[in-house]
């Protein structure tokens, strides 16, 4: 088997960063996949379930609420490898037509205070396994080193 395109990119030359990891066409539309790539793949602690769990439900409440990319927005969750997420868009962007979109994203997550959204167990598979101090201070870690000072080698994969 082919690899698949996620696992020709150079992990160990791979920086926090908002990455187009693929534009698909459906149905002859567009359909960009982001890499939100939090920690340095392989060199920085990864992140815990907890607290990706309640970026998950943050983000994606966030982004279905948005007035301009709630139709737009088909999936945001987290990679396995547990150094980022996936946001797949409908329509096709580059890495820096989102970087407005992930800075209010990111100020609204690592100043959300208050119940987070679905974690009940009438709404959520695993709604314990939260941890909103840590999602805070992770989507500041994130605005303040990535997005508020993003690099073209943080917006590219390295070749």
């Amino acid at each position: 088997m082919e690899k698949i395109t996620s696992f020709t990119v150079d992990h160990l030359r791979l920086v926090p960063g908002v990455y187009v990891s693929r534009i698909d066409h459906v149905a002859d539309n567009p359909v960009t996949t982001f890499d939100l790539r939090m920690t340095k793949p392989n060199c920085e602690p990864v992140m815990n379930t907890a607290e990706m769990h309640t970026i998950e439900h943050l983000a994606a409440t966030f982004l279905r609420n948005h007035k301009e990319y709630a139709d737009k927005t088909i999936y945001f969750g987290p990679m396995g490898c547990r150094t980022g997420f996936y946001l797949v868009l409908s329509g096709e962007y580059t890495s820096e037509d989102i970087i407005p979109l992930m800075i209010e994203l990111y100020q609204f997550m690592a100043g959300f205070e208050g119940d987070i959204p679905g974690a009940a167990a009438k709404d959520c598979g695993n709604y314990l396994d939260m941890n909103l101090p840590m999602a805070r201070y992770l989507s500041k870690k994130y605005l303040d080193e990535v997005l508020l000072h993003i690099t073209k080698e943080q917006l590219n994969y390295p070749c």
